[in-house]
């Protein structure tokens, strides 16, 4: 491991700041994240949103100045996107993220719901079709993960890098439906293994957990006791066998 690293870098989706009952503050305690930090001795460095591809977390590397300072003092590097990658995407990711930005507001309201209510029917149309469009094909999720494991290796080398497998889910939103999971799961092991990288099993962690419906009523983040088990198989990836 790189000497000097005294910061935990994670670029993840709202996985990392989502709780059983709504999204929270960056510093709680109890947040995947910082469960990982505080078991290694670190501090968190977070860069987070909600929907975050690997293409937004490449984005916020790569633009965000908290991401620049944060860099050159990190002891690893966690990347903890690419579920939302994998999720149903009946309509293109660059479109349904123009849904924000219609004028006047009443047309914003009933594009946005109708597509709230499309959406369900037609992932699982597409899923007994053979599974349909996904928010970033595994291709580029991987290609995107590349960017940011080499571009901060390229200043930290030698610090671990771990990688997240796309969680499972059970959420309405989404028809219940997730057939694209298989194939961003396999891409992801196959870069991992091409690159060094470190997997953590999401799935193998919080798949009861979702499942059993013990997790966020919205049937997609989770509950604390999966935030515990994430966060200490995180520190147990970067250090092994630690005291």
């Amino acid at each position: 491991m790189s000497e000097g690293g005294s910061g935990l870098l994670v670029l993840a989706d709202s996985l990392a700041f989502h709780g059983p009952e709504r999204a929270e503050p960056a510093d709680d305690p109890r947040l995947w994240p910082n469960i990982a930090a505080a078991a290694l001795g670190a501090r968190t460095e977070l860069l987070a949103g909600a929907g975050w591809t690997a293409r937004h977390a490449w984005h916020a590397l790569t633009h965000d100045p908290r991401a620049w300072a944060a860099v050159p003092h990190a002891r690893a590097l966690v990347l903890g996107v690419g579920g939302m990658d994998a999720l149903p995407s009946p309509l293109p990711t660059a479109v349904r993220e123009l849904i924000p930005v219609l004028r006047p507001e009443p047309l914003r309201a009933a594009v946005r719901a109708g597509y709230l209510r499309a959406q369900p029917r037609l992932a699982r149309t597409l899923a007994r079709l053979g599974g349909g469009p996904v928010a970033l094909p595994p291709r580029l999720t991987v290609a995107y993960l590349e960017r940011c494991r080499a571009a901060v290796t390229a200043l930290r080398p030698g610090i671990p890098v771990v990688a997240a497998l796309p969680a499972p889910h059970r959420a309405a939103i989404y028809g219940g439906v997730h057939p694209g999971r298989a194939a961003a799961e396999r891409a992801t092991r196959r870069w991992a293994t091409e690159t060094g990288v470190r997997v953590l099993d999401v799935p193998a962690l919080v798949g009861d957990h979702v499942r059993g419906g013990h997790g966020n009523p919205d049937g997609m983040h989770w509950g604390w006791t999966a935030h515990t088990a994430v966060g200490a198989a995180v520190a147990e990836l970067i250090d092994p066998g630690r005291a």
